[in-house]
């Protein structure tokens, strides 16, 4: 397996300004959608599906956020 290196995630378009960018509106729709859910005093959805469902929803080549709650919803078990 290849160590990736800096040059490797700089050159990477999914880490981009732009696609960074992508990936922080997509944070905050998840976040506020399903960040603040509690289920017996603990967090109903967890941090790490929110994140790497952001993670895949830019690396899908998506550039805004509609559809991205039904997507969370589908792949990652929200409700």
């Amino acid at each position: 397996m290849m160590k990736e290196t800096m040059t490797d995630i700089q050159t990477d378009w999914r880490y981009s300004d732009e696609r960074m960018q992508y990936r922080t509106a997509a944070l905050k729709v998840l976040l506020s959608k399903f960040g603040h859910q509690l289920e017996g005093g603990v967090p109903k959805y967890s941090s790490q599906s929110i994140y790497e469902c952001a993670h895949d929803w830019v690396s899908q080549g998506n550039v805004n956020t509609a559809g991205i709650v039904k997507y969370y919803e589908a792949y990652y078990g929200g409700n």
